[in-house]
């Protein structure tokens, strides 16, 4: 195992004292080919060029002398200190750190970004990455050759946003640019780079300074669902306060994921799903529910894409859902649903015969099915009378293979 081993972070600035001190005691220095190429590095160290984190670790794992790994940026901020801290290699550093190229990307934009989500976008989560963006209204993209940003204005079609894009931070090459996305893909971008994500309607401030970084609780009303009267009234048969929680309990949507809701009717549904943390495709035919859903994304402040039309032939050119709620449409939406593999759809029912003919579809789609008849009854708690009764069958179907 190396006797000692420094994480040197560099953002293109003079190195500090003690980064050259350990610099010219290694032995073996890991890095990408321009930090191989800094004059600090001893002529005489082994050198290794840092591809594969984990290939690098196992080498250094194996030398018998003092090593060091340079990396761009704040190493121990989405970089290589944790793999090299992973229990398989043994290995304990010393870092030296550097500002992270996330911190430099927001300081060229004149911008602070205690408020931002930072997400990593690589080939496996670039469509992850892309959710956040469709959710929140500040998000700094670290990105990866394939994953850049041209692909992400292209998986944010119909969702306009600003790009900042800062390349090759640090460097005399350093540039940044302000494109819309839609206009990303027509560029050439150098990597590595960062991507600020800004746009949306801003949500309600939060009363008093900042507390906490990235996305906060916000300044809403607490509760998971927020009462029917939160919506203005005349919520449909299928969007009570309590069936949507049982719905938002059975989906679970979180940051990353795509929720669609499908006939979203008064946006109670599709609100809270946002309220989450997810991204959210609201469906209707009806332009007055497209209103009502984007009043009250706008009241409470979440990010939503709004698309009018009918199912399911509208749901042809969406981007895969993670989770679906089918609010109306019946056993045939369910089942063009179904047929985009979403990890888990909820939808209901009024008579059991019609929750039967969905519940079958969905098995042979290959779902694992529940289904649970949910009455409700509301009190008048001055005299404890009952005012209102309503009556539903909730469905659930999640794909076994890719149930956590």
């Amino acid at each position: 195992m190396a006797d000692r081993v420094t994480v040197i972070g560099w953002d293109g600035s003079p190195l500090t004292d003690a980064a050259r001190s350990a610099l010219g005691a290694a032995s073996l220095v890991a890095g990408a080919a321009h930090h191989l190429a800094l004059p600090e590095v001893p002529r005489t160290a082994e050198r290794v060029r840092l591809g594969s984190v984990a290939l690098a670790a196992r080498r250094i794992a194996a030398h018998r002398g003092t090593a060091v790994v340079l990396a761009d940026g704040d190493p121990g901020f989405f970089g290589v200190v944790r793999t090299l801290r992973a229990p398989e290699f043994g290995l304990e550093v010393e870092v030296v750190p550097a500002v992270s190229s996330v911190a430099a990307a927001f300081a060229r934009a004149g911008m602070p970004w205690d408020d931002a989500q930072v997400v990593v976008a690589h080939r496996r989560t670039l469509r992850r990455a892309v959710n956040v963006c469709r959710a929140h209204t500040k998000v700094a993209v670290l990105t990866s050759p394939g994953a850049g940003p041209a692909e992400l204005g292209l998986l944010l079609e119909g969702v306009h946003r600003t790009f900042v894009v800062c390349e090759e931070l640090g460097t005399e090459r350093e540039q940044v640019s302000v494109v819309t996305s839609d206009n990303a893909a027509d560029h050439t971008w150098r990597d590595p780079n960062v991507v600020i994500v800004i746009g949306g309607p801003a949500g309600p401030a939060a009363p008093g300074d900042s507390w906490i970084a990235g996305r906060g609780p916000g300044a809403g009303p607490r509760g998971w669902v927020l009462p029917d009267e939160a919506y203005g009234g005349g919520l449909g048969e299928g969007e009570t306060d309590l069936l949507r929680a049982a719905q938002l309990a059975r989906l679970g949507p979180r940051v990353g994921d795509l929720v669609w809701d499908i006939g979203c009717g008064s946006g109670a549904f599709a609100t809270e799903a946002g309220r989450a943390g997810a991204a959210v495709i609201a469906v209707d035919r009806n332009p007055e529910a497209c209103a009502r859903t984007e009043a009250a994304a706008r009241r409470f402040g979440v990010q939503l894409q709004i698309v009018r039309g009918t199912a399911p032939h509208v749901l042809e050119n969406l981007p895969e859902p993670d989770v679906v709620r089918v609010g109306g449409g019946g056993a045939a939406v369910v089942s063009a649903v179904a047929d985009r593999r979403p990890q888990r759809i909820v939808t209901h029912a009024s008579t059991r015969d019609a929750a039967e003919l969905v519940g079958r579809d969905l098995t042979e789609h290959g779902y694992r099915v529940e289904c649970a008849l949910m009455q409700s009854v509301e009190l008048d708690t001055r005299a404890w009378t009952e005012t209102e009764r309503s009556v539903a069958f909730l469905l659930s179907g999640v794909l076994p293979e890719r149930a956590p």
